[in-house]
């Protein structure tokens, strides 16, 4: 589920400017024009701008191709919770929060509106056609198929909804069109990539620097994916703030459980907020790992969250 203050997308990527006009159907159509009669009748195919679209398209997949690899570097920089069975282990930990399972794979054809105000939410972490992360999804999705994109007509009535719930131009088909997308492996790079870009590295650079443990880099990343990563009071960068206030992190000396222990406070506060997380089932299942000292989330591990029972 996704109970998150709305956030404003960061994506950077070039991917996200290789998006063809073929991929929304603009092509237009040529016409001559006989001036003896004044009937119009239609051009030849020009060969030549087919070629150069074509070439054009092909240069823009790659494009998107590159920046996807440029990703994959920075996670392996990381060799934190951005790669590995550390990555594994809390992409099931948030799945268990988002979609009550532990087999996040599954997850990437997830939609639903679950009434939070933020419209639909999707795929593996919940990302919501309010808050701007699903369009930046299908951007680059269709960066990186281009060619007959199912989800490409949909990209107008994304940027119109942004910041409401309204469904408008995203009835059934464009419900049926991204389960059909999710059966690819471009829509889960796509996901991938967004995720890795706004929420992931963020998480691990912020929790380096504040010299935090791979749980900590949990704790920082469930945060970003609820709270969004702005910096007002309700989102992660306002949530971190207050925590620094109350607290000193351990790169500047203190104590990592008090200081985590004081970033779940703070959070707690946002998220009573909203009836919605009445609940606090994320916040004690961290609360639980500070105290079981489980700072490199080394498994076993056990947890129950929202009264379900979850072991790794």
């Amino acid at each position: 589920m996704r109970f998150a203050a709305l956030k404003k997308p960061l994506i950077g990527l070039v991917l996200l400017c290789a998006i063809s006009l073929s991929a929304y159907g603009c092509a237009g159509e040529d016409a001559d024009e006989n001036s003896d009669t004044g009937e119009s009748a239609a051009a030849e195919p020009d060969v030549s701008a087919q070629k150069d679209e074509a070439a054009a398209s092909a240069s823009e997949t790659d494009e998107a191709r590159d920046a996807l690899n440029a990703l994959d570097e920075a996670n392996t920089e990381k060799g934190t919770i951005a790669q590995g069975e550390l990555r594994d282990t809390v992409f099931a930990l948030v799945s268990s929060a988002e979609n009550s399972t532990t087999d996040y794979e599954k997850e990437y054809g997830y939609i639903e509106d679950i009434g939070d105000g933020r419209g639909y939410t999707c795929g593996i972490i919940g990302f919501t056609s309010g808050t701007g992360d699903l369009l930046d999804v299908l951007n680059t999705y269709i960066a990186l198929a281009p060619e007959d994109n199912v989800l490409a007509p949909f990209v107008p009535a994304l940027e119109k909804v942004d910041g409401s719930d309204s469904h408008a131009g995203l009835d059934d088909a464009f419900v049926a069109a991204w389960k059909k997308a999710c059966q690819t492996d471009e829509m889960i790079e796509a996901q991938n990539a967004v995720l890795d870009e706004q929420y992931m590295l963020p998480a691990v650079d912020y929790a380096q620097t504040d010299g935090l443990s791979p749980l900590g880099q949990y704790i920082y990343y469930d945060a970003l994916v609820v709270h969004g990563p702005g910096s007002d009071e309700d989102s992660f960068g306002g949530i971190r703030d207050a925590a620094l206030k109350a607290c000193r992190p351990p790169a500047q000396g203190g104590s990592e459980s008090e200081y985590l222990e004081a970033f779940l406070d703070a959070r707690t506060k946002v998220m009573l907020k909203e009836e919605a997380h009445s609940d606090l089932s994320r916040i004690d299942v961290q609360r639980t790992f500070i105290k079981e000292g489980k700072w490199n989330l080394a498994r076993p591990l056990h947890w129950t969250m929202y009264g379900d029972d979850f072991s790794l």
